[in-house]
Protein backbone atom coordinates (compact mmCIF):
# COMPACT_ATOMS: atom_id res chain seq x y z
CA UNK A 1 0.00 0.00 0.00
CA UNK A 2 2.96 2.12 1.13
CA UNK A 3 4.83 1.20 -2.36
CA UNK A 4 1.64 2.17 -4.00
CA UNK A 5 0.89 5.69 -2.68
CA UNK A 6 4.52 6.74 -3.02
CA UNK A 7 3.97 6.12 -6.71
CA UNK A 8 0.82 7.48 -7.19
CA UNK A 9 2.43 11.11 -5.88
CA UNK A 10 5.45 10.78 -7.75
CA UNK A 11 3.30 10.17 -10.87
CA UNK A 12 0.99 13.20 -9.60
CA UNK A 13 4.00 15.75 -9.24
CA UNK A 14 5.45 14.39 -12.85
CA UNK A 15 2.27 14.98 -14.17
CA UNK A 16 2.44 18.31 -12.76
CA UNK A 17 5.30 19.74 -13.41
CA UNK A 18 4.89 18.24 -17.39
CA UNK A 19 1.66 20.61 -17.41
CA UNK A 20 2.80 23.52 -15.76
CA UNK A 21 2.34 26.33 -18.50
CA UNK A 22 4.47 29.37 -18.53
CA UNK A 23 3.42 32.25 -20.40
CA UNK A 24 4.42 35.38 -21.45
CA UNK A 25 1.82 38.24 -21.85
CA UNK A 26 1.30 41.87 -22.55
CA UNK A 27 0.77 43.38 -18.80
CA UNK A 28 1.23 46.43 -16.74
CA UNK A 29 3.27 47.56 -13.94
CA UNK A 30 1.52 47.46 -10.45
CA UNK A 31 1.41 51.85 -10.08
CA UNK A 32 2.81 52.84 -6.97
CA UNK A 33 3.98 55.88 -4.94
CA UNK A 34 6.69 56.77 -7.92
CA UNK A 35 3.58 57.27 -9.67
CA UNK A 36 2.72 60.28 -7.96
CA UNK A 37 5.66 62.46 -8.23
CA UNK A 38 5.21 65.78 -9.35
CA UNK A 39 5.47 65.63 -13.56
CA UNK A 40 6.86 69.30 -14.51
CA UNK A 41 6.97 69.90 -18.19
CA UNK A 42 8.84 72.68 -20.00
CA UNK A 43 8.67 73.78 -22.82
CA UNK A 44 10.65 71.46 -24.80
CA UNK A 45 8.02 68.77 -23.95
CA UNK A 46 5.20 70.86 -26.11
CA UNK A 47 7.34 72.35 -28.80
CA UNK A 48 9.79 69.34 -29.60
CA UNK A 49 8.67 66.12 -31.56
CA UNK A 50 7.89 63.79 -28.40
CA UNK A 51 7.35 60.55 -30.30
CA UNK A 52 11.03 59.35 -31.02
CA UNK A 53 9.89 57.66 -34.36
CA UNK A 54 10.06 61.34 -35.62
CA UNK A 55 13.73 61.26 -35.51
CA UNK A 56 14.49 57.59 -36.51
CA UNK A 57 15.18 58.21 -39.95
CA UNK A 58 18.34 60.02 -39.41
CA UNK A 59 19.94 56.98 -38.19
CA UNK A 60 22.78 55.59 -39.96
CA UNK A 61 22.68 51.68 -39.60
CA UNK A 62 25.56 49.23 -38.38
CA UNK A 63 27.01 46.99 -40.93
CA UNK A 64 26.18 42.93 -40.18
CA UNK A 65 29.71 42.67 -39.08
CA UNK A 66 29.83 45.28 -36.64
CA UNK A 67 26.51 44.15 -35.44
CA UNK A 68 27.53 40.63 -34.84
CA UNK A 69 30.91 41.93 -33.27
CA UNK A 70 29.41 44.27 -30.80
CA UNK A 71 26.38 41.36 -29.96
CA UNK A 72 29.10 38.62 -29.86
CA UNK A 73 30.80 41.07 -26.80
CA UNK A 74 27.52 41.37 -25.15
CA UNK A 75 27.33 37.69 -25.01
CA UNK A 76 30.86 37.40 -23.43
CA UNK A 77 29.69 39.91 -20.78
CA UNK A 78 26.41 38.70 -19.87
CA UNK A 79 27.43 35.08 -19.05
CA UNK A 80 30.88 36.71 -17.78
CA UNK A 81 29.87 35.79 -13.78
CA UNK A 82 29.27 31.31 -15.04
CA UNK A 83 33.28 31.37 -16.02
CA UNK A 84 34.70 33.03 -13.15
CA UNK A 85 36.45 31.33 -10.65
CA UNK A 86 37.35 33.72 -8.35
CA UNK A 87 35.50 36.88 -7.33
CA UNK A 88 36.40 39.73 -9.76
CA UNK A 89 34.88 43.08 -7.75
CA UNK A 90 37.74 45.51 -7.60
CA UNK A 91 39.06 46.16 -3.57
CA UNK A 92 38.42 49.57 -3.87
CA UNK A 93 34.51 49.05 -4.71
CA UNK A 94 34.57 47.33 -1.69
CA UNK A 95 33.39 49.06 1.50
CA UNK A 96 31.42 52.05 0.37
CA UNK A 97 28.14 51.17 1.89
CA UNK A 98 29.54 50.85 5.33
CA UNK A 99 31.13 54.24 5.29
CA UNK A 100 27.97 55.54 3.58
CA UNK A 101 25.93 54.47 6.52
CA UNK A 102 28.48 55.30 9.31
CA UNK A 103 30.05 58.20 8.38
CA UNK A 104 27.02 60.73 8.58
CA UNK A 105 23.39 60.58 9.62
CA UNK A 106 21.16 57.88 7.73
CA UNK A 107 17.40 58.54 7.47
CA UNK A 108 14.30 56.62 6.86
CA UNK A 109 11.79 58.20 4.20
CA UNK A 110 9.73 60.20 6.74
CA UNK A 111 12.81 61.89 8.34
CA UNK A 112 13.71 59.67 11.82
CA UNK A 113 17.15 58.65 11.98
CA UNK A 114 18.17 55.26 11.71
CA UNK A 115 20.04 54.20 14.89
CA UNK A 116 23.79 52.94 14.71
CA UNK A 117 22.36 49.47 16.61
CA UNK A 118 20.48 48.64 13.52
CA UNK A 119 22.79 49.50 10.76
CA UNK A 120 25.23 47.77 12.82
CA UNK A 121 22.82 44.75 12.30
CA UNK A 122 22.93 44.65 8.79
CA UNK A 123 27.01 45.43 8.30
CA UNK A 124 26.92 41.78 10.85
CA UNK A 125 24.52 40.36 8.77
CA UNK A 126 26.66 41.06 5.46
CA UNK A 127 28.95 38.51 6.82
CA UNK A 128 32.43 40.14 5.07
CA UNK A 129 34.49 37.82 6.73
CA UNK A 130 33.27 34.99 4.66
CA UNK A 131 33.63 36.44 1.06
CA UNK A 132 34.13 34.20 -2.27
CA UNK A 133 33.96 31.32 0.09
CA UNK A 134 30.66 29.69 -1.58
CA UNK A 135 31.75 30.74 -5.88
CA UNK A 136 28.36 29.64 -6.44
CA UNK A 137 26.94 29.93 -9.96
CA UNK A 138 23.39 30.43 -10.20
CA UNK A 139 20.53 32.34 -12.02
CA UNK A 140 17.82 35.32 -11.22
CA UNK A 141 14.47 33.28 -11.40
CA UNK A 142 12.09 36.90 -11.12
CA UNK A 143 12.94 40.41 -11.74
CA UNK A 144 14.73 41.64 -8.17
CA UNK A 145 16.59 44.56 -6.32
CA UNK A 146 20.42 44.61 -6.09
CA UNK A 147 20.97 46.13 -2.38
CA UNK A 148 23.62 47.73 -0.87
CA UNK A 149 23.68 45.91 2.31
CA UNK A 150 21.69 42.49 3.32
CA UNK A 151 18.22 44.35 4.06
CA UNK A 152 15.09 45.46 2.51
CA UNK A 153 15.17 48.86 4.62
CA UNK A 154 15.73 51.91 2.30
CA UNK A 155 17.54 54.52 3.56
CA UNK A 156 18.29 57.95 2.71
CA UNK A 157 20.73 60.97 3.28
CA UNK A 158 18.22 63.62 5.24
CA UNK A 159 14.91 63.90 3.21
CA UNK A 160 14.10 67.32 4.45
CA UNK A 161 17.40 68.53 1.63
CA UNK A 162 16.76 68.84 -1.67
CA UNK A 163 17.64 65.80 -3.52
CA UNK A 164 18.12 63.43 -0.30
CA UNK A 165 14.62 61.57 0.56
CA UNK A 166 12.47 60.04 -1.39
CA UNK A 167 13.11 58.33 -4.22
CA UNK A 168 16.96 57.76 -3.52
CA UNK A 169 17.12 55.04 -1.35
CA UNK A 170 20.76 54.71 -1.64
CA UNK A 171 20.09 50.79 -0.20
CA UNK A 172 18.77 50.49 -3.86
CA UNK A 173 21.78 49.45 -5.87
CA UNK A 174 20.46 48.05 -8.66
CA UNK A 175 17.89 46.16 -10.36
CA UNK A 176 18.18 42.65 -12.69
CA UNK A 177 16.27 41.15 -15.24
CA UNK A 178 15.07 37.70 -14.95
CA UNK A 179 17.30 34.78 -16.65
CA UNK A 180 20.83 37.17 -15.32
CA UNK A 181 23.17 34.74 -14.70
CA UNK A 182 25.46 35.32 -11.24
CA UNK A 183 28.36 34.21 -9.11
CA UNK A 184 27.70 33.99 -5.64
CA UNK A 185 30.82 35.43 -3.06
CA UNK A 186 28.75 34.13 -0.17
CA UNK A 187 25.56 34.35 1.55
CA UNK A 188 24.40 36.57 4.76
CA UNK A 189 24.60 35.39 8.55
CA UNK A 190 20.45 34.78 8.01
CA UNK A 191 20.83 33.06 4.92
CA UNK A 192 18.14 35.31 3.18
CA UNK A 193 20.33 37.32 1.05
CA UNK A 194 23.57 36.16 -1.30
CA UNK A 195 26.13 38.30 -2.12
CA UNK A 196 26.40 38.48 -5.88
CA UNK A 197 28.41 39.18 -8.98
CA UNK A 198 26.58 39.30 -12.27
CA UNK A 199 27.05 41.14 -16.03
CA UNK A 200 26.47 44.91 -15.12
CA UNK A 201 26.22 45.31 -11.36
CA UNK A 202 27.05 43.34 -7.73
CA UNK A 203 25.42 43.78 -4.20
CA UNK A 204 22.80 41.79 -2.34
CA UNK A 205 20.05 39.76 -3.43
CA UNK A 206 17.29 37.72 -2.15
CA UNK A 207 18.12 33.68 -2.05
CA UNK A 208 14.85 33.44 -2.90
CA UNK A 209 14.96 35.27 -5.98
CA UNK A 210 17.63 32.62 -7.61
CA UNK A 211 18.41 29.36 -8.19
CA UNK A 212 21.76 27.49 -8.53
CA UNK A 213 22.78 26.29 -11.30
CA UNK A 214 25.07 23.24 -12.71
CA UNK A 215 27.13 22.63 -15.81
CA UNK A 216 24.19 20.90 -17.29
CA UNK A 217 21.78 23.83 -17.07
CA UNK A 218 24.61 26.25 -17.85
CA UNK A 219 25.34 24.38 -21.07
CA UNK A 220 21.53 24.19 -22.70
CA UNK A 221 21.25 27.57 -21.34
CA UNK A 222 24.35 29.36 -23.06
CA UNK A 223 23.63 27.73 -26.34
CA UNK A 224 24.33 31.16 -28.78
CA UNK A 225 20.75 31.64 -29.58
CA UNK A 226 18.71 34.46 -27.98
CA UNK A 227 15.86 36.56 -27.79
CA UNK A 228 15.16 39.70 -25.85
CA UNK A 229 11.69 41.30 -24.67
CA UNK A 230 11.08 44.48 -26.70
CA UNK A 231 8.03 45.28 -24.99
CA UNK A 232 8.00 46.58 -21.72
CA UNK A 233 6.52 45.38 -18.67
CA UNK A 234 5.14 41.95 -19.81
CA UNK A 235 4.52 39.51 -17.19
CA UNK A 236 5.33 35.74 -16.81
CA UNK A 237 2.89 33.31 -15.72
CA UNK A 238 2.91 29.24 -14.79
CA UNK A 239 -0.25 28.63 -15.30
CA UNK A 240 -2.76 31.70 -13.51
CA UNK A 241 0.66 32.07 -10.75
CA UNK A 242 2.24 35.18 -11.48
CA UNK A 243 5.92 34.72 -11.47
CA UNK A 244 7.14 38.51 -12.66
CA UNK A 245 7.51 41.51 -13.90
CA UNK A 246 9.48 41.07 -17.28
CA UNK A 247 10.99 44.54 -18.56
CA UNK A 248 12.46 45.51 -21.89
CA UNK A 249 15.63 43.89 -21.94
CA UNK A 250 15.42 40.90 -20.72
CA UNK A 251 16.94 37.91 -22.32
CA UNK A 252 15.06 34.39 -22.97
CA UNK A 253 17.35 31.75 -24.94
CA UNK A 254 15.57 29.77 -27.70
CA UNK A 255 15.66 26.15 -27.59
CA UNK A 256 16.99 23.62 -30.59
CA UNK A 257 12.83 23.47 -31.29
CA UNK A 258 12.52 26.68 -31.20
CA UNK A 259 10.69 28.20 -27.89
CA UNK A 260 12.09 30.31 -25.59
CA UNK A 261 13.96 29.14 -22.16
CA UNK A 262 13.36 30.41 -18.45
CA UNK A 263 14.89 29.57 -15.22
CA UNK A 264 12.89 28.34 -12.27
CA UNK A 265 13.50 27.23 -8.58
CA UNK A 266 13.29 24.00 -7.93
CA UNK A 267 12.51 22.73 -3.76
CA UNK A 268 16.13 22.57 -2.99
CA UNK A 269 17.10 25.61 -4.07
CA UNK A 270 18.18 24.27 -8.27
CA UNK A 271 17.74 25.84 -11.15
CA UNK A 272 15.24 24.18 -13.82
CA UNK A 273 14.71 25.19 -17.63
CA UNK A 274 11.09 25.81 -18.33
CA UNK A 275 9.70 26.52 -21.80
CA UNK A 276 7.51 29.65 -22.30
CA UNK A 277 4.78 30.31 -24.87
CA UNK A 278 4.44 34.18 -25.72
CA UNK A 279 0.69 35.67 -26.22
CA UNK A 280 2.10 37.18 -28.86
CA UNK A 281 5.07 37.03 -30.92
CA UNK A 282 5.90 40.57 -31.26
CA UNK A 283 6.58 41.64 -27.60
CA UNK A 284 9.97 39.43 -28.03
CA UNK A 285 12.55 39.34 -30.50
CA UNK A 286 15.69 37.61 -31.84
CA UNK A 287 18.77 39.53 -30.77
CA UNK A 288 20.70 41.59 -31.66
CA UNK A 289 17.24 43.16 -33.33
CA UNK A 290 17.99 44.83 -36.78
CA UNK A 291 18.76 48.48 -36.17
CA UNK A 292 16.45 50.04 -38.35
CA UNK A 293 14.72 53.22 -38.21
CA UNK A 294 11.57 51.46 -37.57
CA UNK A 295 12.90 49.07 -34.97
CA UNK A 296 14.57 52.29 -32.90
CA UNK A 297 11.33 54.11 -33.08
CA UNK A 298 9.54 51.29 -32.00
CA UNK A 299 11.58 50.49 -29.17
CA UNK A 300 12.04 53.97 -27.97
CA UNK A 301 8.41 54.74 -27.60
CA UNK A 302 8.76 51.80 -25.06
CA UNK A 303 10.74 54.06 -22.85
CA UNK A 304 9.03 57.64 -23.10
CA UNK A 305 7.03 58.56 -19.83
CA UNK A 306 8.36 56.02 -17.50
CA UNK A 307 8.75 57.34 -13.84
CA UNK A 308 12.14 57.84 -12.59
CA UNK A 309 12.90 54.91 -10.50
CA UNK A 310 16.70 55.55 -9.03
CA UNK A 311 18.36 52.37 -9.00
CA UNK A 312 15.43 50.20 -10.63
CA UNK A 313 13.20 50.78 -7.52
CA UNK A 314 9.61 50.15 -8.38
CA UNK A 315 9.86 48.04 -11.24
CA UNK A 316 11.28 51.43 -13.15
CA UNK A 317 14.23 53.13 -14.78
CA UNK A 318 16.73 55.39 -14.11
CA UNK A 319 19.15 56.85 -16.62
CA UNK A 320 21.52 54.31 -17.34
CA UNK A 321 18.84 51.79 -16.58
CA UNK A 322 17.31 53.22 -19.94
CA UNK A 323 20.32 53.37 -21.79
CA UNK A 324 21.52 50.27 -21.50
CA UNK A 325 17.85 48.21 -21.70
CA UNK A 326 17.69 50.30 -25.28
CA UNK A 327 20.81 49.26 -27.02
CA UNK A 328 20.87 45.54 -25.44
CA UNK A 329 18.43 44.93 -27.82
CA UNK A 330 20.19 45.82 -30.56
CA UNK A 331 23.51 43.96 -29.25
CA UNK A 332 25.46 46.51 -26.80
CA UNK A 333 26.45 45.88 -23.78
CA UNK A 334 26.50 48.67 -21.26
CA UNK A 335 27.13 48.51 -17.57
CA UNK A 336 24.90 49.53 -14.44
CA UNK A 337 25.79 53.05 -13.97
CA UNK A 338 26.38 56.64 -16.04
CA UNK A 339 30.56 56.96 -15.11
CA UNK A 340 30.98 53.03 -16.26
CA UNK A 341 28.98 53.36 -19.34
CA UNK A 342 30.96 56.63 -20.35
CA UNK A 343 33.66 54.57 -20.94
CA UNK A 344 32.10 51.26 -22.68
CA UNK A 345 31.96 53.06 -26.32
CA UNK A 346 34.40 55.49 -28.34
CA UNK A 347 34.53 59.02 -26.36
CA UNK A 348 34.71 62.22 -28.51
CA UNK A 349 35.43 64.86 -25.52
CA UNK A 350 33.36 67.79 -25.96
CA UNK A 351 34.41 69.52 -22.49
CA UNK A 352 35.37 73.10 -22.46
CA UNK A 353 33.64 73.81 -25.61
CA UNK A 354 31.07 76.92 -25.85
CA UNK A 355 27.39 76.51 -26.03
CA UNK A 356 27.01 76.94 -29.57
CA UNK A 357 30.41 74.70 -30.53
CA UNK A 358 28.75 71.93 -28.38
CA UNK A 359 25.93 71.47 -30.21
CA UNK A 360 27.20 71.89 -33.24
CA UNK A 361 29.91 69.31 -32.40
CA UNK A 362 27.20 66.74 -31.47
CA UNK A 363 25.17 66.75 -34.49
CA UNK A 364 28.47 66.30 -36.25
CA UNK A 365 29.93 63.71 -34.16
CA UNK A 366 27.32 61.54 -32.82
CA UNK A 367 25.05 58.72 -33.98
CA UNK A 368 21.19 59.27 -33.71
CA UNK A 369 19.81 56.46 -31.22
CA UNK A 370 23.69 54.87 -30.81
CA UNK A 371 25.49 57.50 -29.44
CA UNK A 372 25.04 58.53 -25.36
CA UNK A 373 26.14 62.16 -23.80
CA UNK A 374 27.38 61.99 -20.66
CA UNK A 375 27.32 64.64 -17.61
CA UNK A 376 29.15 62.90 -14.75
CA UNK A 377 25.68 61.64 -12.69
CA UNK A 378 23.68 61.71 -15.53
CA UNK A 379 23.67 60.53 -19.33
CA UNK A 380 21.30 60.17 -22.22
CA UNK A 381 20.65 58.88 -25.43
CA UNK A 382 20.97 61.08 -28.57
CA UNK A 383 18.08 61.21 -31.09
CA UNK A 384 19.26 63.16 -33.67
CA UNK A 385 18.43 66.59 -34.88
CA UNK A 386 15.48 69.15 -34.82
CA UNK A 387 15.75 72.71 -36.09
CA UNK A 388 19.58 72.52 -35.80
CA UNK A 389 19.40 71.58 -32.30
CA UNK A 390 20.62 68.59 -30.60
CA UNK A 391 17.39 66.23 -29.16
CA UNK A 392 17.49 63.79 -26.44
CA UNK A 393 15.91 61.70 -24.73
CA UNK A 394 16.87 60.62 -20.80
CA UNK A 395 15.31 59.45 -17.49
CA UNK A 396 15.44 62.70 -15.67
CA UNK A 397 15.33 63.69 -12.18
CA UNK A 398 15.04 67.16 -12.75
CA UNK A 399 16.51 70.76 -13.74
CA UNK A 400 18.76 72.71 -11.01
CA UNK A 401 17.37 75.96 -10.31
CA UNK A 402 19.18 78.87 -9.16
CA UNK A 403 18.41 78.27 -5.33
CA UNK A 404 19.74 75.36 -5.86
CA UNK A 405 16.51 72.95 -5.89
CA UNK A 406 15.52 71.08 -8.64
CA UNK A 407 12.33 71.34 -11.17
CA UNK A 408 11.42 67.65 -10.78
CA UNK A 409 10.45 65.91 -14.35
CA UNK A 410 10.54 62.82 -12.62
CA UNK A 411 10.22 60.75 -15.61
CA UNK A 412 12.04 59.48 -19.34
CA UNK A 413 11.23 62.64 -21.69
CA UNK A 414 12.13 64.07 -24.93
CA UNK A 415 14.49 67.75 -24.81
CA UNK A 416 16.67 69.86 -26.29
CA UNK A 417 20.07 69.78 -24.41
CA UNK A 418 18.64 73.11 -22.18
CA UNK A 419 15.08 71.83 -21.07
CA UNK A 420 13.94 74.53 -19.01
CA UNK A 421 15.59 77.42 -20.99
CA UNK A 422 12.55 79.15 -21.34
CA UNK A 423 12.49 80.09 -17.31
CA UNK A 424 14.10 82.58 -15.52
CA UNK A 425 15.11 80.85 -12.43
CA UNK A 426 17.01 77.65 -14.05
CA UNK A 427 20.83 77.82 -13.04
CA UNK A 428 22.88 78.71 -16.50
CA UNK A 429 26.00 76.75 -15.31
CA UNK A 430 24.09 73.64 -14.76
CA UNK A 431 22.42 73.76 -17.71
CA UNK A 432 22.79 70.11 -19.65
CA UNK A 433 24.56 71.61 -22.85
CA UNK A 434 27.15 73.81 -20.02
CA UNK A 435 27.75 69.97 -18.10
CA UNK A 436 27.60 67.69 -20.80
CA UNK A 437 31.78 66.18 -21.30
CA UNK A 438 31.48 63.73 -23.70
CA UNK A 439 30.00 61.48 -26.33
CA UNK A 440 30.02 57.87 -26.09
CA UNK A 441 29.81 56.19 -29.94
CA UNK A 442 29.02 52.55 -30.81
Amino acid sequence: MYKKLTLTLLLIGSFSSLHAEYLLKESTRVKSKIDRMPKNKVADMKHIPQDPAYYADQIKPFSTSKQKELDKKFNEKYFKPWSLTTLDIPEKDFGWEIRFVTKKPIYRAKGSIIRASIYNQWITNANYDNVDSKKYKAITIRRTNVKALPTSTAYFRDPKKTGEGFPFDYNQNSALHINVPLYISHFSKDKKWAFVRASYSFGWIKTSDLALVDSKFIKTFKNDNYAMVIKDNLRLYNDDKDVSIVKLGALFPISEDQQYLVASRGSKGRAHIEKVKVEKPSIIAKKPLPFTAKNVGMLAKEFYGEPYGWGGSYECRDCSATTRDFLGAFGIFLRRNSSKQAQDGDTISIEGLTKSKKKKKIIKDAEPFRSLLYVPGHIVLYLGEYKGEPVIMHTYWGIRKKDRTKLITARTIISSTEPGKELADIREQSKLINTLKTIVNF
